[in-house]
């Protein structure tokens, strides 16, 4: 009998023991949820500064001719949601999905083409492509995409080359250009309008010390980028097509940049855009960021980087 009594006692102790670890985990697992749900890697607002859902953006450009994604180069976050963005907009919307990106220059489309066609190996592409640093862990899984779903992708910036020329002698350097290079830019002479907050701003940052000779045409030299990138997008988009573009955040902030060129040269285009910031609280849109973008993605400015 004491025996008995003893195993009956043993037995209970074990499924106390049980039961007590089984609740511990489950009070562990809810306090991480709970904190994981009170520190969102980011959060997405409008152009008003209320906050919405990834699946509310996503519907709002449904409807678009043109989006642009801009991106901080070096963030995690803005290459994760770039690439969702791209497979749901190509999963959901009926219509034909064109990429491009400021990373690709104008005179590297044929390599590109050709890789996405399959002539030759990846490692012939990088080896020829003018690739940026950050390419395999950022915009590869975008090439790649395009690659398996058999999408275009546009090499949309001009050559490096010929920015540098605009940056030392403004404009009028790249019209000693032969008929072939100017093939890689935007039609000459193309708009501009020194004005354009964001060209100003740039002009004053020309003239901080330590700058280079030429800091007068810095905006020119961004001014030529734009146009080019505009260009480009209107060139390799149908009517019915809907066209994503990658580019830095500043190239489309506030609707200017390539967005002011699409304007002068597409009034009637559709264009909704991206732009990333970072804060280092996620609860609201600072009021600085209002009227950035219409959608602004905001991530907590401890996130690490990818470079």
């Amino acid at each position: 009998m004491f025996n008995f009594q003893i195993i009956v006692y043993t037995a209970l102790s074990f499924k106390l023991l049980i039961m007590k670890n089984i609740l511990f985990f489950l009070m562990l697992f809810a306090t991480v949820s709970q904190t994981m749900a009170t520190k969102p890697a980011y959060r997405i607002f409008d152009a008003a500064g209320d906050s919405i859902s990834y699946e509310q953006m996503l519907e709002a450009l449904r409807t678009q001719d043109i989006v642009f994604f801009g991106e901080l180069h070096n963030n995690p976050i803005a290459h994760w949601l770039q690439f969702e963005l791209t497979r749901d907009m190509h999963s959901t919307f009926q219509r034909n999905l064109v990429l491009g990106a400021e990373m690709f220059e104008a005179d590297d489309q044929l390599i590109l083409d050709e890789y996405l066609e399959g002539y030759y190996k990846e490692q012939n592409f990088k080896e020829e492509a003018k690739l940026w640093n950050n390419y395999q862990t950022d915009y590869r899984p975008l090439l790649e995409f395009a690659r398996e779903k058999k999408l275009e992708f546009i090499a949309t910036n001009i050559p490096r080359r010929y920015a540098s020329m605009v940056s030392r002698g403004g404009f009028e350097a790249l019209e000693k250009l032969s008929e072939k290079g100017k093939a890689y830019i935007a039609p000459l002479p193309i708009p501009y309008d020194s004005d354009l907050p964001g060209y100003k701003r740039m002009l004053k940052m020309g003239h901080m010390p330590g700058m280079q000779e030429g800091k007068n045409n810095l905006p020119k030299a961004q001014a030529i980028k734009d146009a080019t990138m505009a260009h480009f997008i209107l060139k390799n988009k149908n009517e019915e097509d809907i066209f994503l573009h990658y580019n830095g955040t500043y190239h489309s902030n506030h609707h200017e940049g390539i967005v002011w060129y699409i304007e002068q040269y597409a009034r009637d285009t559709r264009v909704s855009t991206i732009a990333t910031v970072q804060q280092n609280k996620l609860d609201q849109l600072s009021e600085g960021h209002h009227d950035l973008a219409d959608f602004i993605l905001v991530v907590d400015e401890d996130m690490t980087t990818t470079y």
